[in-house]
């Protein structure tokens, strides 16, 4: 993480995607702040400054698990989401807790894979034009002349060299990227899918395992040099890339700066205490999950991983329960709570005209494509905002997730019939366009179909 990233500077960047939320804003960016201050303390007392872990409280498509996300990639730092009922859905066992942590340490090593093929990028493109190069114009091989080379041998020799001058100058110029030659690629066999019992699927380690065991094989492929570029390169910068390096390097970015984020974790709160059947199943959870988010060691195929210092984020509607029927231990273990507000028929209109990604710049962008130019009059904006809101109010309360779906039935007609129409022409969503679309449905109260 970068000095220079203040919490006011990352609740600002926040701010660019998501609408409102100030205090769940505020208070991940301290925690991610105090990150970097860790970082900063003396040897000795890092190992005993843990991170304060965060629930957050709220309804669902108000922007918990993308202030999540989003903070993750501020960071640069390995993020996974998780759903705590994936823990409660085969019996009393349910999925391996562990298995978020494995999860987390996959998305280290692609992070840092990524990284490093970025390093190497110039580099591997230069041995995959070599390459092509070789395929193109053969060198003439050092075993083809004696140690005496006669007038003619030089003469081939040094014509080859200068042929092959001249077509690596092309090739890196891109002069010649429609021809096509003929390359071989490397292919895997049949993926094996191992089931354990009761249809689960076998350990990580296992499908790995049995994967390398099957042989690779090489298979000819015609493609464009452009093509082959891109195959080459990619073999190329797994090549450069240290191995073992890049496990250290990962190991140590999720121990200080991974960030597991557990959705749904009111399903695993026990509403009533005294009743056992799921309620004891829900317990069990949070008692397989309590380890390792107190801090742990849970083995890998990469090594062990401390869990000490990963930063987790759970969060969770509480619509039937409450953050005080989760387990003693587990509440003390997420001593930074927020709660997120519904959000207002305000709020929808700011989500779909400030973020730098809200659904009308999307779409906007997806139409363009076809040569159409699409806006929308402030009018528009409002209506749709009103109708989300009641919408809402009338149904389930499923947040900004409501925008999708009045969108996409909103566009529907447009979506389908734009390819076929002129380009280079622009339509105006007006407010009577949206009432007569989707603004007799909530009149109606047929909402059946806005249901996600």
């Amino acid at each position: 993480m970068k000095s220079t990233l203040t919490p006011v500077k990352i609740v600002a960047e926040l701010d660019k995607y998501i609408v409102g939320q100030q205090e769940a804003k505020k208070a991940v960016a301290i925690a991610l702040r105090n990150r970097w201050r860790r970082m900063q303390t003396p040897s000795d007392l890092r190992q005993d400054i843990i991170p304060n872990n965060i629930l957050m409280i709220g309804p669902t498509g108000v922007g918990k698990t993308e202030i999540a996300r989003r903070l993750a990639k501020l960071a640069d730092a390995p993020f996974v989401k998780v759903e705590a009922s994936k823990f409660t859905e085969v019996g009393y066992v349910g999925r391996d807790v562990e298995s978020m942590v494995r999860d987390l340490v996959e998305q280290g090593i692609n992070m840092v894979k990524e990284s490093k093929k970025a390093e190497n990028r110039i580099k591997a493109i230069q041995n995959a034009e070599e390459r092509i190069l070789d395929i193109l114009i053969p060198p003439i091989s050092s075993d083809h002349f004696g140690f005496n080379l006669s007038s003619q041998e030089k003469e081939d020799a040094e014509l080859n060299e200068k042929t092959r001058d001249k077509f690596r100058q092309k090739i890196k110029n891109k002069e010649i990227e429609d021809r096509k030659i003929e390359i071989e690629v490397m292919v895997s066999t049949t993926h094996v899918q191992v089931v354990g019992p009761m249809g689960m699927d076998a350990p990580d380690g296992l499908q790995d395992i049995l994967s390398s065991m099957i042989p690779k094989k090489k298979k000819k492929k015609t493609v464009t040099i452009a093509e082959a570029r891109e195959i080459f390169s990619e073999e190329e910068a797994q090549k450069l890339i240290d191995m073992e390096l890049v496990i250290k390097e990962a190991l140590e970015k999720v121990q200080n700066s991974g960030i597991i984020f557990i959705d749904e974790i009111d399903k695993v709160a026990s509403s009533n205490k005294s009743s056992g059947g799921p309620d004891v199943s829900r317990e069990g959870v949070q008692r397989d999950l309590l380890p390792i988010v107190e801090g742990s060691v849970v083995n890998t195929k990469y090594g062990s991983i401390k869990t000490d210092h990963i930063l987790f984020i759970a969060a969770g509607a509480f619509h039937l329960s409450k953050p005080s029927d989760l387990i003693p231990e587990f509440q003390g273990r997420f001593p930074i709570r927020v709660e997120l507000k519904s959000l207002t028929k305000e709020d929808f209109v700011r989500i779909l005209t400030e973020p730098q990604n809200a659904l009308t710049k999307q779409y906007q962008a997806l139409l363009a494509t076809e040569g159409l130019t699409l806006q929308f009059e402030p009018e528009a904006i409002e209506a749709i905002a009103e109708i989300a809101y009641e919408v809402n109010q009338e149904l389930e309360n499923i947040g900004a997730r409501r925008l999708h779906t009045i969108l996409s039935n909103l566009l529907e007609d447009l979506l389908f019939e734009v390819p076929d129409l002129r380009t280079d022409s622009q339509i105006t969503i007006t407010q009577q366009m949206v009432q007569d679309k989707v603004g007799s449905i909530v009149k109606k109260r047929d909402l059946a179909q806005y249901i996600l």
